[in-house]
């Protein structure tokens, strides 16, 4: 605004005031807003505590995005996370519009008794981790946006964008970085846990293309990290699962790439479940780092025809794809083959969810070191279709360069693995999900055993702390000392969680 046209409006009120009948300013102040009623919370310990309508219209001064109570229009649907089976309420929603309400954030949290303490990016915690009952949920969905230098190879990401943003930005200039397979995937979340993709096996993990970070602590203060700067909480951010802070930038190193790659879904009948998998065993180790396989076994409901299959991702020469393919080919004719030159944004949003409020999820997950034929049995035995539900198992492939990088370099812990094996069942929303669960579990104990660990993203409902911490290995310790310095209450302790020791 120009300063004669703020003094001019300035004036015209002053003046407005001073004239008889106007209205008084008694009434001014009757119209003035209230505070809002006093809020019923809980602290992270599960402490029950009382928010003042006082502290909580403060807290919405200080904010510039908004501030949402259960009876606020969409509070309802800013609550929602993508599975659907979980139902939680927050006693008050933060949507963020930047750092700094990022920082106010997590200072009312901290300074009124450490309230529980819950962070969405994309909503994609299968185990509701980014949502709570009767805490603070900051969402991040409002704070998203991409920049690219392309000169530079890098991108800048800010904390609630989605991995399709910056694959849109980034292939505009034939420039890649590995981003999940999934286009509205938080950024945030796939990151801090370690981020696998369809062009991983060639350029390594998200994490590893991490060049620096900017984060809030829960002391409130910003802090930029970097292998030199803050080197202990860069560390811990790649693979620490939100452990120490709302990271609100990540700075990427980007790859040339041509846009356009060799890819789709190739799918037979359950039937040659075994002989797929034999296969996918047997190719895998051995397949080049341009070649992204996923494994798929899937029986939809309603008694509809089951299928096992491959998603495929090509990034190499297209003149090479059918010699990569080929221990494929050897399978013989299939029932479904959509494999073909794609544009890779086309194909990073080939499997987005276009309903995700009418199923509910349950998942199990772990790496796998290899896949011997006792766990190809164990999978392919152990199946049981039924249909009044949707059953999958897949293996999200690791090797390649990811393999090449050591496991204490980041907190990713799992580099050795083969791949991220994981069995999910879906039912329909409202339906008592207990026949459903109990059968999926029964189905994992036949799988367990094969498994090491398992994906800070794909964190169970009931995982307990010691398998936590077993699941970070020889980087557990570091991981506490880090926690100790940067989040000695553990304010942030929805994720894979390390418990302080001070």
């Amino acid at each position: 605004m120009k300063r004669r046209t703020f003094v001019r409006s300035t004036l015209a009120a002053a003046a407005a005031m001073s004239v008889p009948g106007r209205r008084s300013l008694a009434t001014i102040y009757q119209d003035a807003p209230q505070d809002p009623p006093d809020v019923s919370s809980i602290t992270g310990a599960g402490r029950e505590v009382t928010l003042s309508g006082k502290a909580i219209a403060e807290l919405k001064g200080q904010l510039r995005g908004r501030l949402l109570l259960a009876s606020d229009e969409g509070y309802d649907r800013a609550r929602q996370v993508l599975n659907p089976g979980i139902d939680k309420h927050p006693a008050l929603i933060v949507q963020v519009t930047g750092t700094a309400d990022v920082r106010t954030a997590v200072d009312f949290a901290r300074d009124n008794d450490n309230l529980l303490l819950a962070v969405k990016c994309g909503g994609h915690s299968f185990s509701g981790k980014s949502t709570c009952d009767g805490g603070m949920m900051i969402d991040l969905s409002p704070f998203r946006d991409v920049r690219v230098d392309p000169n530079a190879r890098r991108a800048w990401v800010t904390g609630g964008s989605l991995l399709g943003q910056l694959d849109h930005e980034s292939m505009a200039h034939d420039l890649v970085a590995p981003m999940g397979t999934v286009s509205h995937t938080g950024v945030g979340g796939l990151v801090t846990g370690g981020g696998f993709g369809r062009v991983a096996r060639r350029f390594g993990m998200s994490i590893d293309n991490l060049v620096a970070v900017d984060v809030v602590t829960a002391d409130g203060q910003f802090r930029h990290a970097n292998k030199d700067e803050n080197p202990d909480l860069f560390w811990g951010v790649r693979g620490g699962g939100g452990n120490f802070g709302v990271v609100t930038s990540f700075e990427f190193q980007l790859h040339p790439m041509q846009r356009q790659v060799v890819g789709g879904r190739i799918m037979w009948p359950i039937a040659q479940a075994r002989e797929v998998m034999s296969m996918y065993a047997e190719y895998l180790p051995q397949a080049p780092d341009e070649l992204d396989l996923i494994f798929f076994m899937a029986e939809p409901p309603a008694g509809q025809e089951g299928v096992v299959g491959l998603a495929v991702c090509y990034s190499g020469p297209e003149s090479q794809a059918e010699r990569a393919l080929a221990p494929i080919r050897k399978l013989g004719t299939p029932m479904v083959d959509s494999i073909g030159a794609v544009d890779y944004v086309a194909l990073q949003r080939s499997g987005d969810y276009d309903d995700v409020r009418t199923h509910a999820t349950y998942l199990k997950g772990g790496f796998i070191p290899d896949l011997p034929p006792e766990l190809v049995s164990a999978v392919v035995d152990g199946w049981q279709g039924d249909a009044r539900r949707s059953t999958t198992v897949f293996i999200q492939p690791s090797g390649g360069v990811i393999a090449r990088v050591a496991n204490d370099a980041t907190a990713f812990a799992h580099r050795d693995a083969l791949g991220n094996l994981g069995a999910s069942v879906d039912w329909a929303v409202g339906e008592d999900p207990t026949e459903h669960i109990g059968w999926l579990k029964g189905y994992w104990t036949g799988i367990e055993r094969f498994t090491q660990g398992f994906y800070a993203n794909d964190l169970e409902f009931d995982v307990t702390a010691a398998k936590i911490n077993a699941n970070y290995r020889g980087n557990y310790d570091r991981l506490v000392q880090i926690k100790n310095e940067y989040d000695p209450e553990n304010l942030f302790r929805l994720n894979p969680n390390v418990e302080p020791s001070v």
